[in-house]
């Protein structure tokens, strides 16, 4: 293996850096402020090549290795670590699963506009319930004729709102598990395919992260990358190659920041020296310096072995855990070094401290990464002999729940959701402050993006007051339409209802959402959109147009009475499965009710199936809030 770059290798670092530093570098500050995708900057990426570097020039690319890609991912990342992983999410995720898997016609038609920049290009493989675990995915491809149908949805997906070209994973056969997936190519603006709201994250801010949402979206099975049942494959090698990526933009992010303390170092005088020559913060340098070479030198050596076509999964997995993990450390170190100054809006350390974590995170999380790599060394444990098990529904984020769609008129469906509500022992003569803290509500109306205009907020506090509830939203109609108070979002970032009653109207049913009432008793959906996740995740269901439904509902709520105020009405018991008793006792955590039952064990944290809940590690944590073992009751 060569450890030297080639002279090429040298000239392209020079065009892209000098790129950079003209391009990327003025913008990206207000980019990362505002949230604000550089569109030109790509664009002007495209029209350099640098878009479609390790791709043939028959298919519009430059025809370059991997490490001279690595090298433009890095030198990006240097100055943004946005525009870093927008290339990297184009290119490995995107173009790359097209190029290895997919038929020359799909080349011709999707590859060269991906790969000459006229073009971009997303992944979507995460899911709310598919995250390490991506044999989870539960978005399906059911088959019609010469098509497939698409529904469900993707979340965090890099590039989402600007790209193109989407490469998609589905599930076209239930009953075989992780062969059961397959892979397609989706176009924008396809009917059916939508978009939710960009993500508020706390790095790579001008990266445009959002959810992808297929609603009966048609696709030709010409469409399809690779053979039936190959999505999962597909999936995890075009990962791959992403790891190389993403280490290259950790690496980036982390020599940017190693550069700015270095000259930061030398101009900042105390103690008349300047503090470069204090030997604290020399040996920091030096530490990072040692750290950034060996970085690189896993990046390269990957890449090394992928252009040669030799394996190199586990290579990949190491520099992209190695250089994301030491780019933390070198970050962190580097705005110790700013002090002060370093923590302040504007200077490229405090960014870069922000962009660099999540690189421990996607193309596979560096825990997950340690599975991969101890995989490689060691092997895959034996299989263990488990007596069959009978088939259930799956889950919802929220548990299980009875997921009752209530059908007829809609005169019928409001009676039927009325007398449900009421059997399950609501009542409706009650009534509550509508602006009582969510926390403290004993039932809450949640006005999600689907209810349109800000004046049609009147209606539900109509349907409130009659339902004995108080006032919420989701977090975009808070936060981005403020519609609402902050303090009224519900979700996990935000507040939790946990009590009784939840009536969402309009609401999609985003993962953060659905995560802050889980534990709810009841859980009443009202959406015009028959594909809605929240409908995987509620009692009770109403697909129609509210502006029909609410009035109708309010109407059935009203005893022509008003309503006696309440102090604390009495806890509903949810609906929860029936089990067999255990000769063993469950664990539940205090803070957000979750249950450890040893019989199922804790597959997130790799905990085997049968692991008594005394035999947990001290330092395991609950799986759904992080409280500690300690608060487990």
């Amino acid at each position: 293996m060569s450890y030297q770059t080639t002279k090429e290798h040298e000239a392209l670092r020079s065009k892209v850096r000098a790129f950079a530093e003209k391009e990327v570098k003025p913008v990206a500050f207000m980019n990362d402020q505002e949230s604000i995708f550089p569109v030109e900057q790509v664009k002007m990426l495209g029209e350099m090549g640098l878009m479609g570097i390790p791709f043939p020039e028959e298919y519009g690319g430059a025809g370059l290795d991997n490490i001279s890609y690595a090298i433009v991912v890095e030198e990006l990342a240097r100055v943004d670590g946005s525009t870093g992983v927008i290339v990297s999410a184009h290119t490995s995720l995107c173009a790359w699963p097209i190029y290895a898997y997919g038929t020359e016609e799909q080349k011709k038609k999707y590859l060269t506009p991906l790969a000459s920049g006229k073009k971009i290009g997303a992944f979507g493989l995460t899911e709310t319930n598919a995250g390490s675990d991506a044999g989870g995915t539960e978005t399906t491809a059911d088959p019609d004729g010469d098509y497939f149908i698409l529904n469900g949805g993707k979340i965090f997906i890099t590039n989402a709102f600007y790209a193109d070209t989407y490469v998609v994973t589905a599930v076209t056969n239930p009953d075989l598990g992780m062969r059961g997936i397959s892979a397609f190519i989706i176009e924008k603006g396809q009917e059916g395919f939508t978009f939710g709201d960009t993500y508020d994250k706390l790095g790579i801010r001008a990266s445009s992260t959002c959810e992808l949402k297929f609603n009966n979206v048609r696709v030709h099975k010409s469409n399809m990358l690779g053979q039936l049942g190959e999505g999962f494959k597909i999936a995890m090698s075009t990962l791959d190659g992403g790891r190389i990526g993403i280490a290259a933009q950790a690496l980036g992010i982390a020599q940017g920041a190693f550069e700015a303390a270095l000259a930061y170092s030398k101009e900042r005088v105390q103690f008349n020296s300047p503090i470069a020559f204090n030997q604290a913060i020399s040996f920091k340098l030096s530490d990072m310096a040692t750290k950034l070479r060996a970085s690189r030198l896993m990046i390269y050596g990957a890449a090394t072995l992928k252009d040669a076509k030799q394996p190199y999964g586990m290579e990949a997995a190491m520099a992209k855990q190695y250089a994301s993990d030491v780019g933390l450390e070198i970050v962190n170190d580097a705005l110790q070094i700013h002090g002060g100054s370093g923590y302040m809006k504007g200077m490229l350390v405090e960014r870069a401290y922000r962009d660099m974590k999540i690189t421990t995170i996607y193309e596979g999380t560096n825990e997950i990464l340690r599975v991969v790599i101890a995989s490689h060394i060691i092997g895959r444990p034996p299989k263990k002999e488990t007596a069959a098990k009978a088939k259930t529904a799956p889950t919802g984020v929220t548990g299980v729940r009875k997921k009752v769609i209530l059908e007829g008129t809609a005169q019928e469906r409001v009676d039927k959701l009325v007398a449900a509500l009421k059997s399950d022992g609501y009542d409706f003569t009650i009534g509550l402050d509508a602006q009582t803290p969510i926390p403290q509500s004993g039932r809450v109306v949640v006005a999600g993006k689907g209810i349109g205009g800000k004046e049609n907020l009147t209606l539900l506090e109509k349907l409130a007051y009659q339902a004995g509830a108080a006032v919420g939203s989701t977090r975009p109609v808070a936060e981005t339409l403020r519609y609402m108070p902050i303090n009224r979002y519900i979700g996990m970032s935000g507040q939790k209802f946990t009590n009784n009653l939840y009536i969402g109207v309009g609401v999609s049913g985003a993962g953060q959402h659905l995560k802050g009432i889980k534990t709810a008793s009841t859980i009443v959906a009202i959406n015009n959109d028959p594909n809605a996740l929240i409908f995987k995740n509620c009692d009770y269901g109403i697909v129609g147009d509210f502006a029909e439904i609410i009035p109708l509902l309010i109407q059935a709520l009203d005893n022509g009475e008003a309503k006696r105020y309440v102090e604390q009405p009495k806890k509903i018991k949810r609906a929860v499965p029936k089990k067999l008793p255990a000769n063993y006792k469950i664990h539940i955590c205090n803070g957000c009710a979750y249950e450890y039952d040893q019989k199922l064990g804790d597959p997130e944290s790799d905990t085997m199936e049968g692991t008594p809940f005394e035999m947990l590690p001290f330092e395991w944590v609950c799986p759904e809030c992080g409280e500690e073992k300690s608060q487990f009751i």
